[in-house]
């Protein structure tokens, strides 16, 4: 495989309450830079097992997990730190800010503990992140003055501060109304169109269309994929897999 994502025969098992239960069987997966997928299964399928090892969040029991050419399955916890601050950025369904601190402030953290680069530099990254996702307005205010569909704009701006080479986001329009899930969807499409690689966990079919590749995922195994599919394609395929 080749890819700036390659998996390749990734199996994870957690034990719970005494029992080992299976998250991934034998799992392979190839993303090319710049590409926009979608991962969708039923719920205990193994999609954001899968997310969090492509993030270096988790390591797999075996198999190997390449991104942007390092390889995740073999770094220690430190390197696996190192290579989320620099390479990775994440988006999750509950935003994740930093309630005591502005909207600038949560975007600029990232970049001030990584260190690469200066001040002024990271500001100006910020205005650009703030302006191309119309938050710049809100650049003073703390999380708990915006809107659901501004906190995730702030997390996306956050998540992109470092210049990752992916972005991972997990159910990130879960916790927003239609409307404001909407935005931040294409939000994501614009940032691909740009170059950014994306990959989406989600539920939402609607949400999934904006990918360019749909895979699907169930009991821990990829059970096929798709291009160019609508909402009802990927609903059908989704309750094709759930009910075996």
């Amino acid at each position: 495989m080749s890819g700036l994502i390659n998996v390749q025969d990734v199996h994870k098992t957690y034990a719970t309450g005494g029992r080992p239960f299976v998250a991934l069987r034998g799992v392979s997966l190839s993303i090319q830079p710049g590409e926009f997928v979608a991962i969708m299964g039923p719920s205990g399928s193994g999609k954001s097992t899968l997310l969090h090892l492509l993030g270096g969040l988790d390591r797999p029991a075996s198999g190997e997990v390449v991104v942007a050419g390092q390889p995740l399955h073999a770094m220690s916890e430190t390197q696996l730190a190192l290579f989320r601050r620099r390479h990775v950025g994440f988006v999750f369904q509950f935003f994740n800010l930093i309630t005591n601190l502005t909207v600038r402030d949560n975007i600029e953290l990232p970049a001030l503990l990584d260190g690469r680069v200066r001040g002024g530099e990271i500001s100006r990254r910020a205005d650009v992140l703030m302006d191309a996702l119309d938050i710049a307005t809100q650049a003073a205010k703390l999380p708990a003055q915006l809107s659901g569909g501004q906190r995730q704009r702030v997390a996306i701006a956050r998540a992109l501060i470092n210049r990752p080479d992916i972005l991972l986001a997990d159910e990130p329009t879960g916790n927003l109304d239609s409307a404001s899930g909407g935005e931040v969807l294409r939000q994501f499409k614009v940032l691909n169109t740009q170059g950014q690689t994306i990959v989406l966990v989600t539920h939402d079919p609607a949400a999934a269309t904006h990918a360019a590749r749909v895979v699907f995922i169930r009991d821990g195994q990829i059970t096929g994929e798709g291009a160019g599919l609508d909402a009802a394609q990927i609903a059908y395929r989704l309750s094709h897999i759930a009910d075996g």
